[in-house]
């Protein structure tokens, strides 16, 4: 935050020409007004874990379903309702404040209450309709396939994962936007016939109407297999020329042509596996338990639902210094695609798309270096920028 303070008055010069001050000026802004907020999250959410693990929370929840339900599944799901439940409580006013106030703020949020309080419900519906199924299969592998229920417990969790890649772009995402069919001809021509160059096989070109909850614009890629769909958000479709709207779906493509999603999932099934086998290695640790405040006596058979629980909340503390490399892999990636566009369009379209997203979205041109390093997935506006330049013939 302080970096990009320092940087506000001054737009970088290799911007100079299309960025113009004011629009430098609230980019800062921006930046730093999300970085007061994501303090505040990441003080909320360590105080958080301290309080359910060393301040006692979980075990005085799970003493109180042990006194009115027992032991068993209901208790278990019971646990896990009830942790996910302080956290949304918690998060609710932050949630709140990132739409109607600071997105509000600087022009973004489209959104209005119903709309927020309906895509709310239908997000806590799915979490319990899709979410409970699945964790009563993970706890019911756990307890039925004996030392090695963590193989199968990634085999199934590998096997939903593809699932939800099948059927995401068709039963998920419409419950929150609604998916037109691309209806300019002139640009549908120039789309397919970049589709045609680079072998691409779609099952649609669509257009979501991602205005009516954000200013923001972007487009992408989904699905898996015969369900790939290309989308682009309608906020996109109107600030950017068509040859920059071929141009950034050149550079998604670069994605599918260098197997980045299939690299990603090989990378989740690789880590999944190895943090599923540490799983199997605590969970009947009484230390693992006795060490985040949770009781467990000697010869005592430890809650297989609580150590699962337990081990979702502390990993991450312990896989934050490795965000570095999986942040540098994505930004590789980033790269990668990039030289594919300008081998497909012309690099200097991208350029100009890039500088318009980055102008309406208010990104930051001049983040700070060791920040960028551990949170950027994708690569600083300079260095992407210079990169491109440097592909233009």
């Amino acid at each position: 935050m302080r970096h990009v303070r320092m940087c506000r008055e001054h737009v970088p010069a290799e911007f100079a020409a299309h960025i113009t001050p004011a629009d430098h000026q609230r980019a800062a802004d921006y930046t730093v007004a999300k970085g007061r907020l994501g303090l505040i999250e990441i003080v909320l959410g360590a105080l958080l874990l301290l309080v359910f693990t060393m301040g006692g929370l979980l075990q005085a929840i799970d003493t109180e379903l042990n006194a009115w339900l027992g032991a068993g599944y209901t208790h278990d799901l019971a646990l896990f309702a009830s942790f996910a439940l302080v956290g949304f409580v918690i998060g609710l006013p932050i949630s709140l404040y990132r739409t109607f106030r600071l997105e509000a703020a600087f022009g973004f949020n489209k959104m209005t209450m119903r709309l927020w309080l309906a895509d709310l419900l239908k997000a806590g519906l799915l979490s319990v309709l899709i979410g409970a199924p699945l964790l009563l299969a993970v706890l019911w592998l756990m307890q039925m396939m004996g030392a090695n229920w963590w193989f199968y417990v990634w085999l199934f969790w590998m096997s939903f994962n593809l699932l939800v890649l099948v059927l995401y772009p068709t039963v998920i995402a419409p419950l929150f936007n609604k998916f037109s069919p691309l209806a300019d001809v002139a640009l549908k021509q120039r789309i397919e016939a970049l589709l045609k160059r680079c072998g691409f096989a779609s099952s649609g070109l669509f257009v979501m109407d991602g205005s009516k909850r954000s200013a923001h614009g972007n487009a992408y890629f989904t699905g898996f297999g015969r369900a790939k769909r290309i989308v682009f958000f309608d906020t996109l479709l109107d600030k950017l020329a068509p040859q920059e709207i071929e141009a950034v779906l050149a550079h998604e493509l670069g994605h599918y042509h260098h197997r980045h999603v299939l690299k990603r999932i090989a990378l989740l099934a690789v880590t999944s596996f190895a943090m599923l086998w540490l799983l199997g290695q605590v969970i009947d640790q009484s230390w693992f338990y006795n060490g985040l405040n949770i009781k467990v006596g000697a010869g005592e058979t430890p809650n297989i639902a609580m150590g699962l629980l337990l081990f979702s909340m502390v990993l991450p503390v312990f896989l934050f210094p490795l965000t570095p490399l999986t942040s540098a892999l994505s930004r590789h990636d980033e790269y990668t695609a990039d030289a594919y566009a300008a081998k497909q369009t012309a690099a200097g379209d991208l350029v100009e798309a890039l500088v318009k997203l980055y102008r309406d979205n208010a990104a930051t041109l001049t983040p700070d270096s060791l920040y960028s390093l551990f949170h950027d997935s994708h690569p600083p506006a300079s260095q992407r920028i210079a990169r491109l330049q440097s592909l233009s013939p």
